[in-house]
């Protein structure tokens, strides 16, 4: 569904973020991006989507001819669902209407200024009620707890109707009994679509949990990769090796934040 081959990327300042890299994403399955702060992996799956642009290298999507044009990119971007860190929802909207930003990609720069037909808000308010948020559909999300604006950032990325979701790092600020909650709800929701998901995390048992595949980054490299059932102590030792002595500035270079990307067509 997606490979990168020979992608890398090196920031200003010649930090290496991610070293040369070929990886295949399989469609249907949930992959998690294992590793500790700083091994590359949020650099990788924004490479996925090209929220980060590879220094070397190239992404290659199924059904799209090439991702170097606009349009092209903007069909795999459409299709790409993304969950974010923090949230990143607009405060004073509603529930309803952040999820809405998800349809945006279907329209033109121009008609994406007008309001939104009924058909979209259909689809809107499914994927709230998919994610046991249809009661707060009319609720400013600034009201909400913090792993219900998660929910609200999954329902917005269910409105695309994506093929593929990218998580980064979805529960990093959320306590351990939501987390657990919100990535049991982020891994049902895509399977029952059929969704493809890939995700990075940090926290061990959460990805051995919910992976069918299993990516370990270790300083800017892949060290690991295989299923989920087959990782042992020595695969943990290999992916978190020496980590705590390394310093933990690649993916904290992001040129990139987390802030919601809307491009006009």
């Amino acid at each position: 569904m997606i490979e990168l081959v020979d992608v890398s990327k090196t920031y200003k300042g010649g930090v290496q973020a991610l070293g040369p890299t070929d990886l295949s994403i399989e469609a249907g399955r949930v992959t998690v991006l294992l590793g500790p702060s700083g091994a590359g992996k949020s650099t990788l799956l924004r490479c996925m989507n090209l929220l980060v642009k590879p220094s070397t290298g190239g992404v290659r999507a199924d059904g799209v001819p090439s991702l170097e044009t606009r349009g092209d990119l903007r069909r795999h971007r459409r299709r790409t669902g993304m969950v974010f860190q923090h949230h990143q929802l607009i405060p004073r909207y509603t529930a309803l209407r952040n999820v809405l930003l998800g349809r945006v990609g279907y329209y033109s720069f121009w008609r994406s200024l007008l309001p939104f037909g009924r058909a979209d808000e259909r689809i809107a308010l499914e994927a709230l009620d998919r994610v046991g948020l249809l009661d707060k559909a009319l609720t400013r999300v600034d009201n909400l707890s913090g792993g219900m604006q998660q929910r609200v950032g999954i329902a917005r990325a269910l409105a695309q109707q994506p093929d593929l979701i990218l998580a980064d790092e979805p529960v990093a600020s959320l306590d351990p009994a939501t987390a657990r909650r919100v990535m049991e709800l982020l891994r049902r929701v895509c399977q029952e679509s059929g969704i493809t998901l890939v995700a990075s995390l940090h926290q061990v048992d959460l990805a051995l949990e919910h992976a069918d595949r299993i990516v370990g980054l270790a300083h800017g490299r892949i060290v690991y990769d295989g299923p989920a059932d087959e990782v042992d102590d020595d695969d943990l030792r290999v992916i978190y090796e020496d980590a705590r002595d390394e310093p933990q500035a690649q993916d904290a270079s992001l040129p990139v934040d987390d802030r919601l990307v809307i491009e006009p067509p």
